[in-house]
């Protein structure tokens, strides 16, 4: 449904909308990342760790058997 506009809007009318406007493009905008994320080295370590462990068994065997 259209809006139609019959009547200019007075100022007071037009900051109105404005705000209402700006303030809807604020509460419905993405949020921007927060700076670089760094990854925490100890969870870092730990994923590479636990990686890294389920190599030396290879595909198929399972956890303990050599």
């Amino acid at each position: 449904m259209p809006v139609e506009i019959t009547q200019p809007a007075t100022a007071r009318e037009a900051a109105a909308i404005a705000a209402a406007i700006q303030r809807f493009t604020a509460d419905t905008a993405i949020a921007a990342p927060v700076g670089d994320r760094v990854m925490d080295p100890w969870l870092k370590a730990a994923l590479e760790e636990g990686v890294s462990a389920k190599e030396s068994f290879g595909p198929g065997r399972p956890l303990g058997s050599f």
